[in-house]
């Protein structure tokens, strides 16, 4: 997580700004579980959605890049839907029925 009193930028996944605070989450690409490392700083909102959307093995394959997550069609329209919420915006996020 960046320093407090540094800009996180902007959520890699919807591309509105980051707020510091409790609405920025960290993402691993690849979940630690299948042994990834890599971490990208997202809302809370929109990393709720990837796991509602993806289970681990998904996350760890096909859906291991930010390009490949957007290009998934529920998280496409999510963005859509989210594009012009506030950075802070907070919502409960539905598990995908399987």
């Amino acid at each position: 997580m960046p320093a407090p009193d540094s800009q996180p930028g902007l959520c890699v996944l919807c591309g509105r700004p980051l707020v510091p605070g409790p609405s920025v989450e960290q993402h691993h690409l690849v979940p630690r579980s299948e042994g990834g490392r890599v971490t990208v700083l997202l809302h809370r909102v929109c990393h709720r959605k990837i796991h509602a959307e993806l289970n681990e093995r998904e996350l760890a394959g096909p859906y291991a890049t930010v390009d490949a997550l957007r290009a998934h069609s529920a998280i496409a329209a999510f963005i859509r839907w989210v594009a012009n919420k506030p950075p802070e915006f907070v919502t409960r996020t539905e598990p995908r029925r399987r």
